[in-house]
């Protein structure tokens, strides 16, 4: 009769012959198993794992097990071995190729011997390796910063050989690029205050272009924003604007004055130094004006800022040039979002506008500019026809002419908004011939401002020619 005994890992079987009277019946029972089927029965108990079984309280005869008992029970339930063949099976599959594991290894005791460099004598050769490792090799920043490259670094700076502080510099800048961790330990180690007096104590102009290309990293940071702000680096991106004769320090003084200019706590110190005039100086070259516009986009929400800006001798003239270019949407951009933002909150800053052409200008960009620049475009009209409008309406209800718009043009227009058809029409006309009126004197401006700036006597455009052009221009009717 057969006996199964089942172990911790395999079950085994164990059959055992049956007694008979006969010799030749003696292994009958026996022979009726093949090779073949008893290798079988072994292999699906490896292939299905041992199950382990706590023994019993109560003696209870064992169970018979077959190979089909054995098969279906695979199949319900998914004994442990399995589980460890699998696992190892995952971890063959996702174990990574030897040659990697290999390079890791070899990369990571380079790192090891050049932070021993740092550490020692030969710091100058550490910091270059640094600067080479970190630019090939993103992980390596991480990598070297946690060995503790960083301090090192940092006491480099303080030598005085010029060729180690710019290996020093550059180390650091490759060290910052893409890991905010290490910007953030790199300015809190104080590497503002030992850059900033390294080039106020040198004039070597390649000690300042990295200074500066690290200023530039460091600022992309929000928290480091206000640190630099404050210790004094905007003076120096300032006047390295035209100090400089690398075209990369200066797009690099550009762009670290525009991430500084992000954040509020630095619009005082940028109104503290010349940037505004500056800017509005420079705003005709159109390679930078784009990037001097978004800077001034930043600060023109400040009143103070606002301030600065209208102060500017030409100040709307130039702004409006800049909603002429057709061929720079993105300078008419933020051009008009600086006027629709200095419309909205100045009355006086409205009327400088209007003496500036800017109707004329907003009137062509409705038509030829992009879909954000004529939004910003017909805000800022509409802002204008308001002003217009209650003087006349003053003026038709019996009031002087001369009252005084309110200073908010935005509260104003919550305020006193009319509804369509309520208006009389006498109302109406009068308005539309305030508008008209609005856009003539307009366009004579900006005639005169361009006859002015060609340095023409004032007897080259007739006044009759002039007047022909100002109705014709204004017989259409306008868009408001």
């Amino acid at each position: 009769m057969g006996k199964c005994h089942r172990g911790n890992d395999v079950a085994s079987v164990v059959l055992d012959p049956p007694v008979s009277t006969t010799g030749h019946d003696h292994f009958k029972l026996w022979s009726s198993f093949s090779r073949a089927s008893f290798r079988r029965m072994i292999l699906d108990a490896v292939r299905c794992g041992g199950r382990s079984h706590k023994p019993s309280s109560k003696s209870q005869p064992p169970k018979p097990v077959c190979p089909s008992d054995v098969r279906s029970d695979c199949q319900h339930k998914k004994p442990a071995g399995s589980d460890r063949l699998s696992e190892l099976l995952r971890l063959s599959e996702s174990s990574e190729n030897e040659e990697d594991v290999r390079h890791k290894v070899q990369m990571l005791e380079e790192l090891k011997r050049v932070v021993k460099w740092l550490q020692s004598s030969n710091v100058l050769e550490g910091a270059k390796e640094v600067r080479r490792l970190t630019k090939e090799v993103s992980d390596a920043r991480t990598t070297l910063a946690l060995l503790g490259a960083i301090p090192p670094l940092m006491a480099l700076l303080d030598s005085q050989d010029s060729i180690s502080q710019i290996a020093a510099l550059y180390a650091l800048l490759n060290l910052a690029i893409g890991n905010d961790a290490n910007k953030a330990a790199i300015v809190k180690a104080g590497a503002i205050h030992k850059m900033l007096k390294l080039v106020n104590e040198s004039p070597n102009p390649d000690i300042a272009e990295a200074v500066v290309a690290n200023f530039l990293g460091l600022s992309a940071l929000d928290s480091n924003k206000p640190i630099i702000g404050s210790s004094g680096a905007i003076p120096f991106l300032v006047k390295n604007l035209d100090n400089t004769n690398s075209c990369q320090a200066r797009q690099d003084s550009l762009r670290a004055l525009y991430n500084l200019s992000i954040s509020p706590l630095n619009v005082f110190p940028i109104l503290e130094s010349d940037l505004i005039v500056y800017i509005m100086n420079k705003l005709g070259d159109m390679d930078v004006s784009e990037r001097f516009l978004s800077i001034l986009c930043n600060l023109v929400s400040v009143a103070e800022a606002r301030k600065a800006i209208s102060s500017v001798p030409d100040a709307f003239p130039l702004l409006v040039d800049v909603v002429s270019w057709t061929d720079a949407p993105g300078c008419q951009e933020k051009a008009s979002y600086i006027l629709m933002v200095m419309a909205h909150k100045s009355y006086g800053d409205r009327q400088a506008m209007i003496e500036a052409g800017v109707a004329s200008a907003l009137l062509e960009l409705t038509l030829l500019g992009s879909t954000l620049a004529q939004k910003r475009a017909s805000r800022i009209l509409e802002c204008l026809r308001v002003d217009k409008g209650k003087q006349v309406s003053d003026n038709y209800g019996g009031m002087s002419t001369t009252i005084s718009a309110p200073q908010d043009c935005t509260t104003y227009c919550s305020s006193v908004e009319l509804k369509d058809g309520m208006e009389d029409d006498d109302m109406m006309s009068e308005e539309k011939k305030a508008v008209k009126q609005l856009v003539q004197q307009s366009l004579q401006n900006n005639m005169k401002r361009i006859v002015k700036r060609a340095n023409l006597p004032h007897e080259f455009v007739p006044s009759d020619h002039l007047k022909t052009f100002t109705s014709s221009s204004t017989s259409k009717s306008v868009p408001f």
